[in-house]
């Protein structure tokens, strides 16, 4: 059975954790422990977004320009935890992102790299992640769609420059015609810990 847990753990004494724990057989209960105890570095992300309430549902991160204005009436309508949130006994710092080119052909591809960076005291892993916006797009496309990501270990103070291939595929979708197309213009590329967490650069595409 899943369900959540509420706990205050050794370096987080005086503060309150969550973990969500869904159906983990029957070794669960020893990963459960080792996680508490500090004798793993949590580092996984959330696969879905938690709304803040029941009236906040659906809840997820790419939802059209047009979509979470409150209902017209004020409301916060960002998720409690976003997609792609998870904490750590450690804390990474993202920096410096950029891409190896500002355009691209339409057949081309660019790179685009950032340097991350272990700022607390423990080991650990974190889950970078690459999210892509259509600025511009013949048709209503999603605010941003994850369109890669990778697990790196650092150590305490360490760095490490992690790079994202961009090309043809991963700027395209289906049009009016139900053709998949790649469209000339702006795209907005984010880098980050997640969904709501990037830093971005643009990308135009000719």
């Amino acid at each position: 059975m899943g369900g959540d847990l509420v706990i205050k753990t050794g370096e987080a004494a005086g503060k309150t954790a969550i973990m969500q724990a869904w159906f983990l057989g029957q070794e669960g209960g020893y990963a459960m422990i080792d996680a508490l105890f500090g004798d793993i570095n949590p580092s996984g992300k959330l696969t879905i977004s938690f709304p803040r309430s029941a009236g906040h549902v659906p809840a997820y991160y790419s939802y059209k320009p047009s979509s979470r204005r409150g209902y017209n009436l004020g409301l916060d309508v960002t998720p409690l935890f976003p997609f792609g949130y998870g904490l750590s006994y450690t804390q990474f710092e993202y920096s410096n992102v950029r891409l190896s080119s500002p355009s691209m052909d339409k057949h081309g591809k660019v790179t685009i790299s950032i340097d991350v960076k272990n700022t607390g005291k423990r080991n650990g892993a974190e889950v970078v992640q690459m999210y892509i916006r259509d600025d511009f797009s013949s048709v209503p496309r999603p605010v941003k769609e994850l369109k890669g990501f990778k697990k790196i270990g650092l150590n305490a103070g360490e760095s490490q420059t992690v790079s994202f291939s961009i090309d043809k595929e991963l700027l395209s979708f289906y049009d009016k015609d139900m053709k998949w197309v790649i469209e000339s213009g702006d795209f907005t590329i984010m880098v980050g810990g997640s969904s709501d967490k990037t830093m971005d650069v643009k990308l135009k595409v000719k």
